[in-house]
């Protein structure tokens, strides 16, 4: 089951039960199955304080995801500070909607085993984000 919810902010313009289908799609393209994702949209001041409450950085980001997985079962909390979503979007020259669905999808990534911080890493992360856009 995916949930969407919001914390300070409004719910973002997205169709929920198209976004739960791509979703399930593309973790199934990495033999996984979806179990218990929530989606918190949020502020930069939230992801900010959950940052440093639970990661001890002290900086703003997109999204922070917490992996509760299982096996090949996807279970997680993903926050997303629309604030920087929408920052994101400006400075990469893209639309509000295609980065919030980048940020959407990178998270379930991150939950299929991609990382992104290592070398040569944010490469295949964006690799597999691009693959995926394509499939909404």
């Amino acid at each position: 089951m995916v949930s969407y919810q919001t914390d300070g902010v409004e719910m973002p313009a997205i169709k929920k039960s198209k976004t739960t289908e791509w979703i399930k799609a593309v973790a199934a393209t990495y033999e996984k199955r979806v179990g218990e994702i929530a989606y918190i949209f949020c502020s930069d001041e939230k992801i900010l304080e959950v940052n440093r409450q639970y990661l001890q950085h002290d900086y703003y980001t997109d999204i922070i995801t917490f992996d509760y997985c299982e096996g090949n079962r996807l279970s997680g909390d993903l926050f997303i500070s629309l604030d920087t979503v929408r920052t994101n979007a400006e400075q990469f020259g893209s639309d509000y909607e295609t980065e919030l669905h980048r940020v959407i999808i990178h998270g379930i990534l991150h939950l299929c085993g991609i990382n992104d911080k290592g070398p040569g890493e944010r490469e295949i992360m964006e690799e597999a984000e691009n693959k995926a856009l394509v499939m909404r």
